[in-house]
């Protein structure tokens, strides 16, 4: 239960957070320079390589909550915690 709560959350931080980076990095790859535009319409410069650094932390984060949510998945699947029960603490018909 908790890997699928990390990979979606993974997922979702992904899609929340990371979606800002968009425009950034088409106006890194297309043009060289970034500018940020308020609501009134002025464009504001920005460092592009800081957006950039920035863009990869986050994606950094995203990859930490996706594998770790795949790795408790999978400890889950081969974990032995519910197969190392002692007979005396076994509940039900004793066979």
């Amino acid at each position: 239960m908790l890997g699928l709560i990390l990979v979606f959350a993974g997922f979702m931080f992904g899609g929340i957070v990371g979606s800002q980076y968009v425009k950034f990095t088409v106006q890194a790859n297309q043009f060289g320079d970034c500018f940020d535009y308020t609501n009134e319409g002025k464009a504001i410069p920005v460092s592009c390589s800081l957006v950039i650094q920035n863009k990869y932390v986050v994606l950094g984060v995203v990859v930490a909550l996706v594998g770790s949510g795949i790795a408790s998945l999978v400890k889950g699947v081969k974990g032995k915690w519910d197969q190392d029960v002692r007979s005396d603490e076994m509940v039900g018909p004793k066979t």
